[in-house]
């Protein structure tokens, strides 16, 4: 039942990343060339609505916090590099799923790269340790504010901060769709759903899948860190294997499934090179999950999940994340070729 419900979730997930097209190459790298900002409205608001919700719910006592700990060097490093892998192969660990299932080979080749970063993380993971700290703990609005009407007021505000910058977003984005507004506040409301108590208690995320399937498939499951992922890895791996059938399931009922290599943002900034693509392709998964493995966390399971708790170490990673992104993304896509 638990694999059913994890599969139908999974679903939902791709869903909602199809309906305003967060999964698309296209959409992703149009944020690193600061040319669609989609992503970020969708997140925003998100995050907005879902912390509203979430935060609600957990007074209620239906769901609890699950704060990932600020880790200082790894958010640091680990968003700059998530920042940097995001850009150049225009997808996130969760939209490769999607995106597979819509017959984007490139999401393909990035999985294969995300997956020989995962396992070369477990092996370096002892030796950068000391890079990745020092862990300060878990802090967040909620720890920091011991009146509760206090924190209600603060997280009320952050909440429409959070809501009136997407909409100030949407004035200056090149892309008019409000599709944004439905698929975030989706994705916010999906992952209130994932806290409960009565579902999974826990956020939803996308990175542990490619370490833990990494790991079994080069037979490393001996080890201090794949004990430590090995539950998560799992519940992930079954979660993204219901976003890859609902990329199946919708691009066929919208008859638009095709097997692709190049998109068209690629094909501008970048030319026609298909290997050159699947080179970049490849060391953009690689540098997104090794990112996502130092930071502890992706863009839903910690710049969404986090932010919606209203975590330091969540918000520090999406600021960094962000800035390796755009700087990426300056620098790369400035020439064809």
């Amino acid at each position: 039942m638990m694999t059913l419900t994890l599969l139908f979730l999974g679903f939902l997930f791709g869903g909602l990343l199809q309906y305003a097209k967060l999964n698309k190459y296209n959409v992703v790298s149009g944020l690193a060339l600061r040319n669609d900002f989609t992503v970020a409205k969708a997140i925003a608001i998100a995050i907005g609505v879902g912390a509203l919700v979430l935060n609600t719910e957990i007074a209620m006592g239906l769901a609890s916090y699950h704060v990932k700990p600020f880790i200082a060097g790894g958010l640091v490093f680990g968003g700059l590099i998530f920042g940097a892998g995001m850009a150049i192969l225009g997808y996130c660990p969760g939209t490769l799923a999607v995106s597979l299932g819509e017959g984007s080979l490139d999401a393909l080749i990035g999985i294969v790269g995300g997956l020989l970063g995962g396992v070369v993380y477990t092996l370096l993971l002892p030796t950068i340790s000391p890079i990745l700290g020092p862990d300060l703990g878990n802090i967040s609005l909620r720890s920091l504010t011991e009146n509760n009407t206090l924190f209600f007021i603060f997280m009320l505000l952050l909440s429409l901060l959070f809501i009136l910058a997407a909409f100030g977003l949407q004035k200056k984005d090149p892309n008019k769709s409000k599709r944004w507004i439905v698929s975030g506040m989706g994705l916010g409301l999906l992952n209130t759903i994932v806290f409960s108590s009565f579902v999974a208690d826990r956020p939803i995320g996308a990175s542990t899948t490619y370490p833990y399937a990494g790991d079994v498939l080069a037979n490393m499951t001996q080890n201090e860190y794949f004990t430590k992922i090995e539950t998560s890895g799992h519940w992930e791996l079954m979660f993204l294997l219901g976003a890859f059938v609902s990329g199946v399931v919708w691009s066929l009922v919208r008859k638009d499934f095709r097997f692709t290599l190049l998109h068209e943002n690629w094909k501008k900034h970048k030319g026609n090179s298909a290997l050159q693509r699947v080179v970049w392709a490849f060391i953009g998964g690689f540098l997104l999950i090794m990112g996502a493995r130092m930071a502890g966390g992706c863009t839903s399971g910690h710049i969404l999940s986090g932010g919606m708790q209203w975590a330091l170490s969540s918000l520090t990673f999406a600021l960094f994340t962000f800035v390796g992104l755009l700087v990426t993304g300056k620098f790369f896509y400035s020439k064809k070729g």
